[in-house]
């Protein structure tokens, strides 16, 4: 393991803050996403700046908290990922393994879905977000506190049949692949994904805002509330049981620390060179999706690499250049069912671009 022992690597030699000048551009950035609160860490070289937009409670004038707490949603993705290339690097198991070697049974076709397909969504599973009932349904809001387990999760999306035939041909976003890829990871190691996550990531990194909740239901410490619609308001949806996201989403973290993790893995310290390169590939020709990690051009046609996570009442973007030297990560707590994505991106355009 890479990180084993080690001792928060990532740290800037020198932190400044901003320009003046900068501040108020980056603040009138974040003061324009479509949110009840936003949050952001920008860091460019040794200068970070921290900001936040809103209110971290409706109802009150309390600001968002920048060292706030968040569920980070599919950014997720990127740690479990992270932890199968580690196995892999140890010879512990491969990225073309069948579901099956690992999986007896579980999967219709799994002899011929491997571990890599499940990473980079080209699986053709369907994705059991899809089975789940959302708001504005009633039965949505009666499971707010239900514990679910990724074996039941992963049964109502095997009920329905693939979104395509051949595994490998397309992509296809799911999270039922990264249910299997968390059950697949303690078939391996005899630990949760959660534990190896922490013992591998969060704590070598020193990711002292980073959690796995596993059932909790609470964010801890300084957080923003997050909401979901209900009967034309905005309901609280800050506590829920994380275990409805599981191995595709549970992560609680903040915007530091995602950074910090971010800078840490396209910096070559937690996977050696040949398996970062294999998590920059995309499962399709011309995709923008590889194992775990996503990218996309700037405005100004810079190439930034990272995640983004929806978690119904949190959202979270975090996204660095492939050197590290520019990083930008927001969290969101959107005004459902108005969607923030356009006016987040104009902010990290502003934040990679100016």
């Amino acid at each position: 393991m890479l990180v084993q022992g080690m001792v928060a690597l990532v740290t800037a030699a020198v932190t400044a803050v901003v320009p003046a000048s900068r501040g108020a551009d980056l603040q009138k950035g974040l003061d324009g996403v479509a949110a009840v609160g936003a949050l952001a860490e920008v860091r460019n070289g040794g200068q970070v700046w921290l900001g936040s937009s809103g209110v971290a409670e409706l109802g009150t004038s309390r600001k968002v908290p920048v060292d706030g707490r968040f569920r980070a949603g599919s950014i997720t993705k990127t740690f479990v990922a992270t932890v199968v290339l580690q196995l892999v690097a140890e010879g512990k198991m491969r990225l073309d393994d069948s579901v099956e070697r690992w999986l007896p049974g579980v999967v219709p076709n799994g002899e011929n879905i491997t571990v890599r397909q499940l990473l980079n969504h080209t699986s053709g599973l369907y994705d059991y977000k899809n089975t789940l009932p959302m708001p504005p349904s009633e039965d949505f809001y009666a499971l707010r506190y239900r514990t679910w387990t990724a074996s039941e999760q992963i049964e109502r999306a095997l009920a329905n049949p693939p979104v395509f035939d051949k595994p490998g041909s397309q992509f296809d976003y799911s999270n039922t692949n990264y249910l299997l890829v968390g059950e697949i990871i303690k078939k391996v190691t005899g630990r949760t994904y959660s534990e190896e996550i922490e013992r591998r990531i969060i704590r070598p990194l020193g990711l002292h805002g980073t959690t796995m909740p596993g059932t909790s239901t609470r964010i801890p410490g300084p957080h923003p509330h997050g909401y979901v619609p209900k009967d034309g308001a905005q309901l609280d949806w800050t506590e829920m049981n994380p275990t409805l996201f599981g191995a595709g989403g549970d992560i609680i973290s903040t915007t530091h620390d995602l950074n910090r993790f971010f800078a840490a893995l396209l910096c070559g310290q937690l996977l050696p060179p040949r398996l970062l390169h294999a998590m920059k590939q995309p499962g399709t020709e011309g995709g923008t999706y590889g194992l775990g990690l996503s990218w996309h051009e700037t405005a100004c046609h810079i190439r930034v690499y990272g995640n983004d996570g929806d978690a119904l009442a949190y959202q979270a973007y975090s996204f660095s250049t492939a050197d590290t030297r520019r990083q930008a990560t927001v969290a969101v707590t959107p005004h459902l069912p108005t969607n923030p994505d356009a006016t987040v991106n104009t902010f990290l355009d502003k934040a990679f671009c100016s």
